[in-house]
């Protein structure tokens, strides 16, 4: 297995995520060129790709959906309000139209979207059984709620929102209703409150937490992360590896 935020951040999102047999994006927030060339960049041909799944409409998260459906003839999974909600999708051949609580198969995968809180149709946050674990992914979520937690357990890797400071962003230079969207239910989390969520997530199986959808304005990579390793710090059930992402570039690949 190996994971990869290829972008992550307000501009553009796509995480890289391949098992023996299936090779998968989660969004596509970026041209299907910029997205190849992020690709090859960690070695993997933009044409090895098997599918896409899709959390939310948002451009941030869908701008090169279409593009990269279409130019490698790729399985795109989306809720059906994702699709209605989407400006110009386009035509996709592959279009699998799926549901939250409903699994589905993708080559060597075993695939569960659970719904999250986000001002948007219908978002969603993934469970992807592989046979060297379980990867968990929620990003673009206001309050990680009981639902959230549950289908978050016994991961062997996270992929988890740690949007913003909520200092840098109380004092920051946003709008007073775009700070109130974002401290919102259906905003993003906190440093804090991602941080309180992995503290609910811990277990002895956990190996690699990605921190996603870093703010570049109102947080900071070490602001992040020492949110973070202030709750593994005061425990001895696992000391999972932390990796950040950002805009610029992709992170490190976590392998197992």
């Amino acid at each position: 297995m190996r994971i990869c935020l290829l972008a992550s951040g307000s501009k553009g999102n796509a995480i890289y995520i391949e098992s023996r047999e299936c090779r998968v994006l989660i969004d596509a927030g970026f041209s299907a060129r910029e997205l190849s060339r992020r690709l090859e960049g960690i070695g993997v041909a933009a044409d090895s790709l098997h599918a896409l799944f899709v959390t939310h409409e948002h451009s941030d998260h869908s701008r090169g959906l279409g593009p990269m459906a279409r130019r490698y003839a790729l399985d795109v999974f989306i809720k059906p309000e994702t699709i209605k909600a989407l400006p110009r999708l386009g035509k996709v051949e592959k279009l699998h139209e799926i549901d939250t609580g409903v699994a589905f198969a993708c080559r060597d995968l075993q695939v569960e979207a659970f719904p999250l809180t986000h001002d948007a149709a219908s978002p969603v946050g993934f469970t992807i059984e592989t046979g060297e674990g379980r990867v968990g992914f929620a990003t673009d979520l206001g309050i990680a709620t009981r639902l959230v937690q549950q289908r978050l357990k016994q991961c062997r890797v996270l992929i988890l929102e740690s949007n913003h400071d909520e200092d840098m962003l109380r004092d920051g230079p946003y709008p007073w209703h775009l700070k109130q969207r974002i401290r919102s239910n259906h905003g993003h989390l906190s440093n804090r409150a991602s941080a309180a969520l992995l503290d609910e997530l811990r277990w002895a199986g956990l190996e690699a937490v990605f921190l996603s959808h870093l703010s570049e304005t109102n947080n900071t990579r070490e602001l992040a992360e020492t949110a973070h390793r202030e709750i593994l710090n005061r425990q001895n059930l696992c000391g999972p590896r932390l990796i950040s992402g950002c805009q610029e570039q992709v992170s490190i690949c976590f392998s197992c």
